[in-house]
């Protein structure tokens, strides 16, 4: 079947054909295509288009920056915590409480990030973010004992907060549709690519000696809230923002740089302020957001189980006890240089950066929902693979070098299936659902969800597997990433190629969950809103008739 761009409903031109909205995908047969090639009568690509695309993803990469501050924080402290551990002579309780506590405490700026962004603005709540995050780390580098390593800690997990809040809503509101999936998993690219220079500061700063080491590891995570400060002068603010606050013709400057053409900004301009409410009012005047999250519609309901759900199983399989714990893994499988460890590490964190890279691709071309099978699966296998290769080195029913291949081999899967679906995807996810109005909050809360899930398995880790070994540990989080698949198949709809004010009607409509409704779903965008209970039989036999009018 061929294609064309499907159009915003009952958006029509004077002719009474439908306009078409960009980014959408092309689906329609041979003849549609070819009155589309001899009329014209469709929109398509246009000048500039190429500029505005590049000036999206330089927004893009700049909100994501923020992202690379908690990578290089879960990467880092993996090995900084061995040289802590030897200078400041803390206990294994005290290891596991400064490791988690970051996740705990940026549940606050999660948070308030929501309320923050929605009072101060998307773009300078990234700048907050990164200012917060920078005087935690300085205090850190400095700390002459666990007390103020603790407050430095704390104070950057507020900055994480703030950051891994706003980053995938501010991008998600930027972006055109047809490049949403992609360019909203950019923070989850940072994410990794902040492990890997964590990782690679490890191995690189191992040589110091134990005071200094870990100072200069943790001390370099500064550097990377410099360039926030700079993306701030480049980066604009969100056009969704900018209509919430009755700034319209600012949040039309803001589209008309980051849409194709003008109209397609203006399209995209009057789908937000219907959805803020600025041109039906009443629809929002009786509740305030937080009573909305509280009492939610039905509607409101299926979305925070959906965007809570995926956040929660992204942490619970287990990707941080595979992070922040891999020196302890792989000194379980038998290595025992602290060098060679930190080397294994650095493998690990090549392989996370380079999968994502892969998801990004493959995202809004694929889809969510097979990208997610696709990764829940692969992770329950290598977790399955992890445990038992632990639980025959144990056993002794193995070679050491045999054993110690399987566990990197397995802790490489684990982290490369995570990096193609669940790790980027459950962000992507979290920005599209939710209604405009309460888009900033209920992205709150499912990172509420996401950091004490992370700080659960962070803080309990090593005592787990100190109760019932590393190799029953990780039998246990390859049983939670089979339940995700389960979460997935019937709980997480299919959002490729459709805008986020289709998306939030999907969920109105209860049709979240129909296999199919990706296909042929959007055909129905195609009639008027008073034909829209035609099927799709009778919209396309409608688009042919039109076609034969011209």
């Amino acid at each position: 079947m061929g294609a064309v761009d499907s159009p915003v409903m009952g958006n029509r031109s004077g002719n009474g054909i439908p306009k078409l909205s960009a980014g959408k995908y092309r689906r329609m047969d041979s003849q549609v295509e070819e009155h589309e090639q001899e009329g014209n009568i469709f929109e398509t690509k246009h000048t500039g288009s190429g500029d505005c695309r590049k000036y999206v993803l330089v927004c893009a990469i700049f909100a994501s920056l923020n992202s690379v501050l908690l990578g290089y924080d879960v990467g880092v402290m993996s090995g900084a915590i061995i040289y802590i551990q030897k200078d400041l002579q803390i206990t294994e309780v005290q290891q596991e409480i400064l490791v988690g506590s970051l996740s705990f405490v940026s549940i606050l700026g999660s948070l308030a990030g929501g309320r923050t962004s929605d009072a101060i603005g998307r773009k300078w709540t990234i700048g907050l973010a990164a200012i917060i995050f920078q005087m935690g780390a300085a205090i850190m580098t400095c700390a002459p004992n666990f007390l103020l390593l603790m407050i430095g800690r704390l104070l950057a997990g507020v900055g994480i907060g703030f950051g891994v809040m706003i980053a995938p809503v501010y991008i998600a509101e930027i972006s055109p549709t047809v490049s949403r999936g992609s360019l909203t998993s950019f923070p989850e690219i940072c994410i990794n690519i902040g492990i890997l220079l964590g990782y690679v500061s490890n191995y690189a700063f191992s040589g110091l000696s134990k005071h200094l080491s870990w100072r200069v590891m943790l001390g370099a995570g500064i550097l990377p809230s410099v360039f926030i400060g700079c993306a701030l002068f480049v980066i604009p603010e969100s056009p969704r923002w900018l209509v919430m606050q009755k700034r319209v013709d600012e949040a039309r400057s803001v589209l008309l740089k980051v849409s194709d053409n003008a109209a397609d900004a203006e399209e995209r301009l009057a789908d937000i302020e219907e959805a803020a409410g600025t041109s039906n009012m009443e629809k929002h005047e009786e509740k305030v957001v937080w009573q909305e999250l509280l009492h939610p519609s039905v509607a409101l309901r299926r979305m925070m189980i959906t965007g809570f759900g995926i956040q929660c199983f992204q942490q619970i399989s287990g990707i941080d006890a595979s992070v922040y714990y891999s020196p302890t893994i792989f000194r379980d499988a038998g290595i025992e240089s602290d060098s060679k460890i930190l080397a294994a590490t650095v493998a690990v964190g090549f392989t996370k950066t380079m999968f994502i890279l892969v998801a990004i691709v493959l995202i809004d071309r694929v889809g969510r929902r097979p990208l997610l099978y696709i990764s829940t699966i692969g992770m329950t296998v290598c977790l399955f693979g992890l445990a038992l290769s632990l639980a025959l080195l144990a056993a002794e029913l193995v070679s050491s070098k045999l054993g110690i291949m399987g566990a990197i081999f397995a802790v490489c899967g684990n982290v490369a299936f995570f990096s193609v679906g669940l790790g980027p995807i459950c962000w992507v996810l979290s920005s599209e659902i939710f209604p405009l109005k309460v888009r900033a909050q209920a992205c709150a809360i499912g990172v509420v969800g996401n950091r004490v899930c992370s700080g659960l398995i962070a803080m309990t880790f090593l005592s787990l597997t100190k109760a019932i070994s590393v190799a029953g540990t990780f039998f246990i989080f390859s049983s939670i990433a089979a339940l995700s698949v389960v979460f997935v198949h019937f709980l997480v709809p299919e959002t490729k190629g459709k805008s986020l004010e289709q998306i939030e009607n999907m969920f109105q409509s209860g049709r979240e969950w129909q296999a199919g409704e990706v296909e042929l779903g959007d055909a129905e965008h195609l009639v008027p809103r008073e034909n829209k209970s035609l099927s799709n039989k009778d919209v396309l036999g409608y688009i042919g008739e039109v076609h034969q009018q011209q």
